[in-house]
């Protein structure tokens, strides 16, 4: 049976050891191999490296022979070429307060009053960064802060306002462990997934793309009703050869990075969900060519190879698009707390504030401004930063495959 390891108590007396210089290999393994002989106790260490610049601190128990230690880690220092700093003190890290969070800033740039904005804004909430990362340096610029001490809801909402006005997107997510856990991703098609609307490519092959564009466009920004307006527009394309839904599939051009993002997450075991105002005869093509889980959609009457202009059983709209996600939710076992909504039009308010993280993408102002998170940026990848993925380890996952 081995002895307990002795409780360190903020009184008890440490050392802080930190090298800073050129990034070298070989550095961290003398540093601790030539401090071993000194009996200390390894209590933290942080390291990293910023373009070819190291900084390698170490908080250890004090030795017997302090001055020892201090000779010994400043000849590593001068071996390296490092600077050196050891400094006395007491106790551990200060303990993180209460009210943890994930604080992720996209920028496409990233500018340093940004940066500046949201450090004060996290401060004024009584927050306090414990640690700063970058996540991804393109397609955007990705940079996740640990906060503590802040109510991740307040932090929300103020960091959002701050966001917009700095030309950035900022997403925060409460820790804990629910946040590595397995999700369930559920995505809009039209404008989101894909690029434009279906409906409109439809309607071009009728001769009335610029009349069904300007009703998807108010009921988008939530000026009429979306049921409504679907039922009419549907009505203009009575008489198309269902052929044409075809052609309009072999057209499609996805977002940026869409399957960058649905490859990356699939790898780690996260489901896909698609929940769209659209037509199943191109959701269910969509589904089967990217390996989606589950699909919702509206189905369109074809009577003798022909569209009737009419919309057979329920229609997909802001409440259905939020129940459809429940329902993909209870199928799939995944907690509603662990599900992240992608959209970008009105009927994906309800869905976007019933998931676990509801992400407005290149939405309508009005969406926008009722999201907890949003991304402006056309990259859907960016998505996986706000997950705590790097970009270093989607390559590194490419590559292996």
């Amino acid at each position: 049976m081995t002895d307990p390891v002795p409780t360190l108590h903020f009184t008890d007396p440490t050392v802080l050891v930190t090298l800073t210089g050129p990034d070298q290999s070989g550095v961290t393994t003398r540093l601790f191999a030539d401090i071993a002989q000194f009996g200390v106790e390894v209590i933290d260490v942080e390291q990293l490296v910023v373009r070819g610049r190291l900084m390698l601190s170490a908080l250890l128990t004090v030795p017997a022979d302090p001055s020892g230690l201090e000779h010994t880690v400043h000849a590593v220092g001068a071996t390296f070429g490092l600077e050196v700093s050891v400094e006395h003190g007491t106790g551990d890290n200060r303990p993180r307060r209460v009210g943890r969070a994930q604080v992720v800033v996209l920028g496409a740039p990233l500018r340093p009053g940004a940066m500046a904005a949201l450090a004060q804004q996290i401060k004024d909430d009584g927050g306090n960064i414990d640690r700063i990362v970058r996540m991804a340096r393109y397609p955007v610029t990705a940079i996740r802060m640990e906060v503590s001490g802040a109510d991740p809801d307040q932090l929300q909402s103020d960091l959002a306002a701050v966001a917009y006005e700095q030309g950035v997107d900022v997403a925060v997510q409460e820790n804990g462990i629910l946040r590595h856990a397995q999700r369930l991703v559920v995505m809009d098609v039209d404008s989101t997934l894909i690029q434009g609307e279906v409906i409109e490519m439809i309607a071009a092959h009728a001769g009335c793309e610029g009349e069904v564009a300007a009703v998807t466009e108010s009921a988008m920004r939530g000026e009429v009703d979306f049921s409504e307006s679907l039922i009419s527009r549907v009505a203009l394309l009575a008489g198309l050869e269902e052929s044409v839904l075809d052609d309009v599939y072999d057209s499609l051009a996805y977002a940026p990075g869409a399957r960058t993002m649905i490859r990356t997450l699939k790898r780690l075991g996260y489901r896909f969900a698609l929940v769209s105002g659209g037509f199943t005869r191109i959701i269910e093509r969509i589904a089967e060519e990217l390996d989606i889980d589950y699909f919702a959609a509206n189905e369109l009457e074809v009577v003798d190879g022909r569209l009737t202009g009419r919309i057979l059983g329920d229609i997909v709209d802001r409440a259905g698009k939020a129940e459809a996600l429940r329902h993909f939710a209870e199928q799939a076992r995944i907690p509603i707390k662990n599900t992240v909504a992608i959209g970008d039009g009105a009927n994906d308010l309800d869905m976007l504030a019933a998931a676990g993280l509801g992400i407005a993408f290149n939405a309508k102002p009005l969406v926008r401004d009722q999201a907890r998170t949003s991304v402006n940026v056309p990259y859907l990848d960016a998505i996986i930063y706000l997950l705590g993925i790097t970009r270093e380890e989607v390559e590194a996952a490419d590559a292996a495959d």
